[in-house]
């Protein structure tokens, strides 16, 4: 099967409707992924095919949980979810960080040459941000533990904001050594077109 072939059967199988031009857009952020993935190393997987399941529709599985008008992705590496969810969602302003230059490099190429107007690219650690304000949501995928990453980021977060984490295997250690001022509101179970694995989301909120 072809890659847009591959990439319209998942996302008919998310029950999604993106955007007009959505999926050349993600076809074109898959491209310059693989292609500066062979100098960089912005992701352990190789293979174009597999990065259509392993990354799009994995970022792309998450896309309706994210009621927002502000998200920071966290640790973003190589723009997953932010890309994917800034392509799927252009009404949402979408904030990626890493704390490594080669990464955002490849971040802001990406951003001018997909021209994603509703993409900004931070270089920092996140402990160390201080935007203006803060984010309705923020997500991560593969970024940390999850006491490090609300720990890291609470003070990144707007009152009444969320944060998303994608996760793997049910994280039962991690949920259970979270710090006393965060719980956990839902976990969403993903099912991914492709992607035979099992995928949690698991939302977070301040213990108000």
């Amino acid at each position: 099967m072809s890659l847009p072939a591959q990439l319209a059967a998942g996302i008919a199988a998310l029950g999604q409707t993106l955007p007009e031009g959505a999926e050349a857009r993600l076809l074109a952020y898959l491209a310059l992924l693989d292609k500066w993935n062979r100098v960089y190393n912005l992701t352990a997987v190789r293979e174009t095919e597999r990065m259509v399941s392993h990354h799009l529709l994995d970022s792309l599985a998450a896309v309706p949980f994210f009621q927002a008008e502000a998200v920071l992705d966290v640790g973003s590496g190589g723009g997953l979810p932010g890309i994917p969810l800034a392509i799927a969602r252009p009404e949402l302003q979408v904030t990626l960080i890493d704390s490594i230059a080669k990464k955002t490099a490849f971040l802001l190429q990406a951003k001018a040459e997909l021209g994603l107007a509703n993409l900004k690219v931070v270089t920092s650690r996140v402990e160390d941000f201080r935007p203006e304000s803060g984010f309705d949501v923020i997500t991560s995928r593969a970024f940390s533990d999850l006491r490090e990453f609300v720990t890291l980021t609470r003070h990144l977060l707007k009152p009444g904001g969320q944060w998303l984490a994608m996760k793997g295997l049910m994280p039962h250690e991690e949920i259970a050594s979270l710090p006393d001022w965060v719980k956990v509101s839902a976990n969403h179970a993903l099912q991914v077109p492709g992607l035979d694995a099992s995928r949690h989301l698991i939302v977070l909120e301040p213990v108000v």
